[in-house]
């Protein structure tokens, strides 16, 4: 049978991760853009891959399920990358909360009943998930477990909860890690694994971009004040993708790491600590 690896949201760090992992296997790209499809399949087809495409709209219950069914058709699904989201400076709010929060839930949960045995996951996630304050733990354990049909109707999942686009963005991605510990009970019980990484400014093109634009002070400013003084390359998040996705990882499951070059510990403990963050300091590059 043929072994089926997932891609939704395939851009630079997407693509780092499943090309350490994907040889010999079948590489279904999923994206909402049919430009960003098309791009990623040259790109990994020219460089000898298999790969399909399919549209995925992570938002639809209906568009996941039904690239669910076409990975199926394909083979056992052995692999899952879950790289789709959007940004929190220019998605509004009720956006961020149905793509990045309930849209991963969502995945996680229709991919989680078809995960073959010996398979595993990753969502990529973002440092601002790390930012956010704690929760009660009532709160974490409804995040956490909450049915993904539910989540958006929750009192403290409604939009006027969240000051702003930063805030929805910070509450998804502390999501998204829940979500990945409570799944991996639930994946387990099939013999698979999933966990998350949680990236901060990594050298995509769309970081380079806002490096060189409005905001790229505060981006330089935060690069320069972290322990690390660099950002980080998508083949360092392919890395770790890889750990987490292989019989290298096997003993890791439920977990959600974090890769940031020590800006986290420096806005808690260090030179960022009485700097506020902006949206885009905090949003994870894909």
């Amino acid at each position: 049978m043929v072994s089926v690896v997932v891609v939704i949201g395939p851009g630079s760090i997407g693509q780092a991760i499943v090309r350490r992992i994907a040889s010999g296997k079948h590489i279904l790209l999923a994206d909402i853009s049919e430009k960003n499809l098309e791009s990623a399949a040259q790109t990994l087809s020219q460089a000898g891959f298999e790969v399909s495409t399919a549209s995925i709209d992570v938002s639809s219950a209906e568009s996941v399920r039904g690239v669910v069914d076409e990975a199926c058709l394909l083979g056992d699904v052995t692999g899952l990358i879950h790289a789709a989201g959007v940004s929190a400076s220019q998605a509004s709010i009720e956006q961020i909360l149905r793509v990045d929060l309930y849209g991963t839930a969502l995945v996680l949960e229709e991919f989680g009943k078809v995960i073959a045995a010996g398979g595993a996951g990753v969502v990529i996630s973002s440092q601002s998930g790390h930012r956010l304050p704690a929760l009660t733990p009532e709160q974490d354990r409804i995040l956490a477990t909450t049915p993904a049909s539910e989540l958006l109707t929750l009192p403290m999942l409604q939009p006027e909860e969240f000051s702003d686009g930063l805030h929805a963005y910070q509450a998804s991605k502390r999501a998204n890690s829940l979500r990945v510990r409570a799944e991996a009970v639930r994946w387990g019980a099939r013999g698979a694994r999933i966990n998350a990484i949680s990236p901060g400014i990594i050298m995509t093109p769309l970081a380079h971009d806002e490096l060189h634009g409005a905001n790229g002070a505060g981006y330089r400013r935060m690069i320069e004040l972290s322990p690390a003084r660099r950002a980080g390359t998508p083949d360092e998040v392919g890395a770790v993708g890889e750990l987490l996705l292989t019989d290298q990882g096997a003993f890791i499951t439920g977990s959600d790491v974090l890769m940031d070059g020590g800006s986290t510990a420096a806005f808690m403990y260090g030179s960022l600590a009485n700097i506020a963050p902006t949206p885009s300091d905090t949003k994870s590059h894909r």
